[in-house]
């Protein structure tokens, strides 16, 4: 199994689109790359774990689901490098392949440390965009084989089967 750890802010920072967005609004940013990880997931079949710092949402450590990925804010006074580095330890094992997206350059060098490969969020970037492409094409290609839907679906009908698809309930 493939895991892929992911430091939330340090990839929105590093994205243009997400840096864009986050400059307006940051929750959205974080949303927009919990999207695109669910899509990653997805199409690899990697577990996805994105992990945020506390210090922009205060409070205690939360953790949750979104489009089936997990999503950590961490404890106060704690990292996201170090709860990944924690995790990265936590979850390695003969079965288990450690991916860790991030371009911080000292945590790219703890995480070897412990067995985890490196995802540069450039590197992370170029392979969403490829994923996002060959979905694209992946779905010209049954629209233009298949006949239309014998059964018309309105928007909203159709937005409730691609949550469904996504895995958001």
């Amino acid at each position: 199994m493939d895991i892929l750890l992911v430091d939330g802010y340090n990839i929105i920072g590093a994205w243009p689109e997400l840096t864009q967005l986050k400059s307006k609004e940051l929750s959205a940013a974080r949303d927009l790359l919990v999207e695109k990880m669910a899509e990653y997931q997805a199409y690899t079949g990697y577990r996805v774990i994105v992990v945020f710092d506390a210090h922009y949402v205060q409070g205690t450590e939360k953790k949750f689901r979104n489009y089936k990925v997990e999503v950590i804010f961490t404890k106060e006074n704690e990292t996201a490098d170090e709860r990944i580095e924690k995790l990265a330890i936590k979850l390695n094992n003969r079965r288990t392949q450690i991916h860790v997206a991030t371009s911080d350059f000292t945590e790219q060098w703890a995480i070897f440390g412990q067995g985890a490969l490196r995802k540069s969020a450039r590197e992370l970037l170029t392979e969403i965009n490829m994923i996002e492409k060959k979905i694209e094409k992946k779905v010209k290609g049954i629209q233009e084989k298949r006949p239309a839907s014998k059964i018309p679906l309105t928007n909203e009908i159709a937005e409730i089967f691609e949550k469904w698809r996504r895995g958001d309930k």
